[in-house]
């Protein structure tokens, strides 16, 4: 069963595929989606890195938590399920 991460702090101009290549080093890589401001529809600063197992996914988080990405620490960790935030506006 894939297992979701959260990536936070990565630079601004960080691809897709730099995101697949760097967390391919700690085992298969299922999908990797960086989320967009819906105003400005530039990326938000942080991505989601599905990785194949969780055995995978406890690599990629004791290999990158912490770790330097283009002069930015970068935090890794599981992703939690969205809160219901209400209605909007």
């Amino acid at each position: 069963m894939s297992t979701k991460l959260f990536v936070g702090g990565i630079p601004y101009r960080t691809t897709e595929d730099e995101l697949q290549q760097l967390f391919s080093q700690a085992g298969e890589v299922v999908s990797v989606f960086i989320p967009m401001d819906r105003e400005t529809h530039r990326p938000r600063g942080f991505a989601f890195v599905e990785m194949a197992d969780d055995a995978a996914a406890e690599k990629a988080i004791s290999m990158f938590d912490g770790s330097d990405m283009g002069g930015r620490s970068i935090a890794v960790n599981k992703a939690r399920a969205m809160e219901d935030r209400g209605p909007r506006r």
